[in-house]
């Protein structure tokens, strides 16, 4: 199958000409004659989404998968880690045995990434402080067994963190720093112990001080640390957009923390165990604290184009980076013989077209 575009991104580079499918695969890029239009980009990875037009992950069945997978391929993302806030343990061994990601076919689930319970109740965020809890290996080792448990957001100053942080990462469980009140220091220690990243940079965790700077100022000097950020004009001011994602480099990865609003009108809706409000594009409990968002990924990059950023750059933002923060060498990427998860944009960077495991996703 030939995709009929233009040109392709690949390794941060755009080649002229078309791209060629076989089967699941990748089978050329750079063919000749290119198509008069559209640019093929690897298919979009969103590593922290709690649901998506109406649907709650947090009760979530494989019908509701299907449905959030289907609106998701519309937005470009071709990958995705359904995602639970703070709740009772039970909740979680629940919804991990009801995600069957073979089931679904319009976007890949990756696993299941756990915002919580060992979070901290100093930087609770929209999360209910009662659901938060201190690191249990016994319990977390029942996650582990109830189902696809890939990515955890824990907070490194909690009594049994750093043992929880080498447990989870010896497993092949990506860990990230969030919803913390930790010094430098400890996020230093959290890092060298195997967490990879920081949990929507600035937010629910220590601010940043010129003596005190905290998990975010660790995250950004750091080499081998990633930062996800929530790019929605809300969250974060332009400044903080470009100062971070100007530190991290390639490091710097978007995500939508995007809730069960997303993609619906105004209203009230779910967030695990809370009751959410979405208004004028924000979403934020009864009390005004933001909770969560109603960003598309393909929304997010615009969003970072539009503050200046090179589209290439800001689309490696939401591929690339998030493939390489996951360890997922198999994603993120377009190149011959690789997975043929591919977006189609056109000159707007509006999707309008998505291929899942060489399938036809989404045509606008």
């Amino acid at each position: 199958m030939r995709l009929g575009v233009k040109a392709a991104l690949v390794d941060g580079q755009l080649v002229r000409g078309d791209v060629a499918i076989d089967g699941e695969y990748v089978d050329a890029i750079g063919l000749s004659p290119a198509g008069g239009t559209g640019l093929a980009v690897p298919g979009l990875i969103d590593l922290q989404i709690n649901g998506f037009d109406g649907v709650d992950f947090t009760s979530a069945g494989t019908d509701d998968y299907r449905h959030v997978a289907k609106r998701l391929a519309a937005t470009g993302v071709t990958s995705f880690q359904p995602t639970l806030i703070s709740l009772p343990a039970d909740q979680y061994v629940a919804a991990l045995g009801r995600l069957d990601p073979s089931e679904i076919r319009d976007a890949r689930i990756l696993g299941m990434h756990l915002e919580g319970p060992f979070l901290s109740p100093a930087q609770c965020g929209a999360h209910d402080p009662e659901n938060m809890i201190h690191p249990d290996l016994t319990l977390t080792q029942q996650f582990l067994d109830a189902g696809h448990f890939t990515h955890m957001t824990i907070a490194p100053e909690l009594p049994g963190a750093l043992e929880l942080i080498d447990f989870l990462s010896t497993r092949g469980v990506t860990v990230a720093l969030g919803h913390t009140d930790c010094d430098a220091e400890t996020a230093t220690t959290a890092f060298d112990s195997g967490a990879r990243s920081v949990t929507h940079i600035f937010g629910a965790q220590r601010p940043w001080g010129h003596r005190d700077p905290g998990v975010s100022g660790v995250a950004l000097v750091r080499s081998d640390v990633f930062v996800t950020a929530i790019v929605d004009g809300i969250h974060l001011a332009p400044e903080t957009v470009q100062l971070a994602a100007n530190a991290a480099g390639e490091r710097f990865v978007l995500i939508t923390d995007a809730i069960a609003a997303a993609g619906r009108p105004d209203g009230r809706y779910p967030l695990g165990d809370r009751s959410v409000i979405l208004e004028h594009g924000a979403c934020r409990l009864d009390d005004g604290t933001l909770a969560g968002s109603a960003l598309t990924l393909d929304q997010a990059i615009r969003n970072m184009i539009d503050l200046g950023f090179d589209p290439l750059r800001a689309i490696g933002a939401a591929t690339t980076a998030p493939a390489a923060l996951i360890r997922r060498t198999d994603l993120g990427s377009l190149a011959p013989g690789g997975a043929a998860d591919v977006c189609v944009m056109d000159d707007s960077f509006e999707v309008v077209r998505t291929i899942v495991f060489g399938s036809e996703s989404f045509a606008a």
